[in-house]
């Protein structure tokens, strides 16, 4: 009897343990369900170098990665520090830290900063608020702006020389309002001036500019890149602009906006003569010709509200350009798509001010390598460094990706 009752025993182990094991390889295969083949990235925390003379860094609005992969960030300097953050510029000085940095700041791959200036000179208006800043094929220094009355973008050498102001400052005012406040209106079919520039993209073959026309404008406008003359603009859809448009409600279950929502926050353009248009607020990527026919749409995190999803793009570094990087400011992450099918494969990143974690992660681009390169606003206040590690199986949500060397 007890031999019966231990090979039962027995048999009821055995089956236990292939119960588990059954499980187990279910639980498994669905993990690797939810997982894709993807560019794999850690942070590296130790990227840029500290700056010098106790300069810090303001809400950091702007990226870009020049042909010798030397990265440039435009920040909004002492504008958006507190007197807390910014001791040193006091009068009298409260202590011995800090400053706010140059607004225009190169570093070199290894992170040691080469370069820093900016801010008003003589010939030009530095905008009230900059905003996104791209350096072209010819190494001139091309940066927007944002403020109530930045209705220009500027363009300057590497050294920070001037060169050309295109767009009057101030071109979009209108008449005050009951309590004496300066207002501005937009005008989207002006081809003098713009309305709040967010992101500009200097294409090298045809010698053109792409802006995101942008906070107020609300539509792509191109320039030549050397005259500033408009050569083109339009907005969602390929649709004339219409200032005058009722916008729907926005969520998932509303109807698509006809018209680009405020703002239109960047318009890069694919070595395949694709552009990708960010309408921020409409949680979209809108994808046109270089000459303005619309092509296909995707929707990023729809049932985003606030600021929206669609903050910023960037392409991956191979001749296909097979991915596209988006920086979405409203759920801290960085989304990985693929651009042929504007299909989200995974994405990386969460809110926080760890390394890898983003608060108002606003600003995208990379380099040479396949490194990742971002900056936040509001309070992140910060350029970050991703490494390209190759590809690799990743979850479809990673989080915060940390040095698997734990270093």
């Amino acid at each position: 009897m007890a031999r019966r009752r231990k090979g039962v025993s027995a048999a009821g182990i055995l089956f236990a343990i292939g119960t588990v094991a059954v499980v187990q390889a279910a639980l498994q295969a669905a993990i690797e369900d939810q997982q894709v083949m993807a560019p794999v990235f850690e942070v590296d925390p130790f990227w840029p170098k500290p700056l010098p003379n106790h300069w810090i860094l303001g809400s950091a609005i702007g990226v870009w990665v020049d042909d010798w992969d030397h990265v440039w960030i435009v920040h909004r300097s002492s504008a958006t520090l507190a007197n807390t953050e910014r001791g040193l510029e006091l009068d009298p000085p409260t202590g011995e830290c800090c400053a706010g940095a140059p607004p225009v700041l190169e570093f070199d791959p290894e992170g040691n900063l080469v370069r820093a200036w900016g801010g008003p000179g003589e010939g030009y208006d530095w905008p009230e608020s900059n905003h996104g800043i791209f350096v072209d094929h010819e190494g001139y220094v091309w940066i927007g702006g944002n403020g109530p009355g930045d209705s220009h973008v500027l363009k300057f050498t590497k050294d920070g020389k001037f060169v050309a102001q295109f767009g009057r400052s101030g071109a979009r005012q209108g008449p005050p309002d009951a309590q004496g406040r300066p207002t501005y209106r937009p005008n989207s079919h002006d081809r003098k001036s713009f309305g709040r520039v967010a992101k500009i993209f200097v294409d090298p073959e045809g010698r053109e500019a792409y802006l995101a026309d942008g906070y107020l404008n609300r539509r792509v406008a191109v320039i030549d890149a050397k005259s500033g003359t408009m050569n083109r603009y339009w907005g969602a859809y390929g649709n004339p602009p219409d200032d005058n448009y009722v916008y729907p409600p926005r969520g998932p279950a509303a109807p698509p906006s006809q018209q680009f929502r405020s703002p239109v926050h960047c318009a890069d353009l694919s070595h395949d003569g694709l552009l990708y248009v960010c309408d921020r607020q409409s949680n979209r990527i809108q994808v046109f010709t270089n000459e303005g026919k619309f092509v296909k749409e995707a929707f990023i995190a729809p049932a985003s509200l606030g600021e929206g999803s669609t903050w910023d793009v960037a392409f991956s570094r191979d001749p296909e350009q097979r991915y596209l990087f988006l920086a979405d400011g409203r759920n801290q992450k960085v989304r990985i798509l693929l651009r042929e099918t504007l299909q989200e494969i995974t994405n990386f990143g969460d809110g926080g001010r760890q390394p890898g974690q983003f608060f108002g992660v606003h600003s995208i681009a990379t380099d040479s390598k396949g490194n990742i390169y971002t900056t936040e606003t509001y309070e992140g206040k910060r350029v970050q460094k991703f490494v390209y590690r190759g590809m690799g199986r990743v979850s479809r949500t990673q989080g915060v990706p940390w040095p698997r060397s734990g270093r």
